[in-house]
């Protein structure tokens, strides 16, 4: 079994980050705010678009979306993620109204993306931390953009990224031969498409439910290797 060190670092990078975006919080105009989440949502769906278009079989990334999307709804994952990171919010006693807001769009913003699968699987399979160390780099300066807007709910972000990408690397390590180029395609070609619906919350656009589609990630799975 091969250490997570990679992801230890992406969360040490967001808890870094997420302090001095806190610290420039309300130091920085409103328009300059806006201005950056602007900027970061429309960097999110250029993002989310090229994952996508990698998919080698987008019937059964569509075929995912839709079978995770009714899943997600059927669990009620998103009132039951927003309702654990209330819990959290009055355990820490913060008075932040946006905790739940920051605490879920900045875990699928690190969760949900190429760097943060193939990065764990590379760290898993090969032992290379580069990609995960570089996606530590990027996530560390966005966490200063979130938690200026959002607050203290970006760093505890870092929870749920060490456990995802370490669960990956960990899970990497040991099925090596089941993680194909056709398999990390299919699942960069999925959390693509739900790395465009967080741009587009970004931009506020409209409001779309991702933690609800959260289970066509374990289905894309499934259908690729069955």
């Amino acid at each position: 079994m091969i250490f997570p060190f990679g992801s230890v670092i992406n969360a040490v990078a967001i808890v870094l980050g997420g302090a001095m975006g806190l610290f420039l919080h309300g130091r920085l105009p409103e328009r300059m705010r806006h201005i950056v989440f602007q900027g970061l949502g429309l960097c999110v769906v250029v993002i989310g678009l090229d994952m996508a278009l990698q998919g080698k079989d987008m019937f059964l990334v569509i075929l995912s979306i839709l079978v995770g999307g009714i899943l997600g709804e059927w669990f009620r994952l998103e009132d039951r993620l927003s309702s654990l990171a209330e819990k959290v919010r009055v355990m820490i006693r913060s008075k932040n109204t946006q905790f739940v807001d920051g605490l879920v769009t900045a875990s699928l913003i690190y969760c949900i993306g190429a760097m943060a699968i193939l990065g764990s699987f590379d760290e898993g399979v090969r032992g290379d931390h580069s990609i995960l160390l570089t996606k530590s780099l990027l996530d560390g300066f966005a966490a200063i953009a979130l938690a200026s807007s959002y607050g203290s709910g970006v760093l505890f972000s870092s929870i749920p990224v060490l456990i995802y990408q370490g669960t990956l690397t960990i899970f990497a390590s040991f099925f090596q031969a089941y993680c194909s180029d056709y398999l990390i395609a299919q699942l960069t070609a999925t959390g693509g498409i739900l790395i465009v619906g967080i741009g587009i919350n970004l931009l506020g656009l409209t409001t779309i439910r991702l933690s609800s589609l959260l289970p066509s990630i374990v289905m894309i799975v499934l259908f690729s290797l069955f």
